[in-house]
């Protein structure tokens, strides 16, 4: 029996990422009433439409792997990348992760606009799970990586969305997490520290973290990742070495 466990959590360790049968349907309101006035006025809208953004989805990610998922917008791939943060759910199917997990999804998500950027480290950093005392050791390391000097002092709403995506960034990548997920706001921000970030994220590779980078920069993927996704309309397309599937969804959509 404890063989049968210990097996069992191993297996559970090398699969980071397990999505089984993921359906995910949102409703479209196409012409909804506003006031009440317009609901007794005109009561025959709130006419709503049901779009199916993910169709049976499977796929497995190993510990370890650095995956790329590509597509056209609308393909699903920021939906996929949310449900596996459980920010919502799947209508139907199941997902799995094994692992601590950070993401970065939305710029500035989980910062306070009216507190500085250093007090927005210690709320930020605290929603992955680090205590005060883990925060204050790392805080020089965060600071230092974001670059933001000075500014670090002052509310983030002050901050461009370049400063938000530094800040993000390095807090995400200074919380100890197994899993990492992020979506494209790395397209934010000037080109030295988009370069700094994909070097980051390279040195998180070889240290056996797992990833998946949702992207439009098909030259980032190739760079950073070794398996590529494909979504087509909310399907599996693809899946497969990075440079296969990027070279196929290049003559399928050029």
């Amino acid at each position: 029996m404890k063989d049968i466990k210990e097996r069992f959590k191993i297996m559970q360790e090398d699969n980071r990422i397990i999505v089984e049968h993921v359906y995910k349907t949102f409703n479209v309101y196409l012409d909804k009433a506003n006031s009440i006035k317009e609901k007794l006025l005109f009561w025959k809208r709130n006419r709503k439409e049901t779009r199916e953004v993910l169709k049976d989805i499977n796929l497995t990610i190993k510990n370890g792997e650095a995956v790329a998922l590509i597509g056209v917008n609308g393909s699903g791939k920021s939906t996929l990348l949310k449900l596996m943060t459980k920010i919502i759910y799947p209508n139907k199917g199941k997902i799995t992760t094994n692992g601590k997990l950070t993401s970065l999804l939305e710029l500035g998500a989980g910062f306070h606009p009216d507190f500085s950027g250093r007090e927005n480290i210690y709320f930020n950093a605290s929603i992955f799970g680090l205590t005060r005392k883990e925060i204050d050791k790392r805080l020089d390391k965060i600071i230092e990586f974001s670059e933001l000097g000075s500014y670090i002092d002052n509310p983030v709403r002050t901050y461009s969305s370049g400063m938000y995506m530094r800040l993000a960034f390095s807090v995400a990548i200074n919380v100890d997490a197994e899993i990492l997920l992020v979506d494209e706001i790395l397209s934010v921000g000037d080109q030295h520290f988009q370069e700094k970030c994909i070097n980051k994220m390279k040195e998180l590779k070889n240290e056996g973290k797992t990833m998946v980078f949702v992207t439009h920069s098909l030259e980032s993927a190739r760079e950073l990742c070794d398996r590529a996704i494909w979504l087509n309309k909310g399907i599996i397309q693809m899946d497969g070495a990075t440079n296969e599937v990027i070279d196929e969804y290049i003559k399928q959509t050029t």
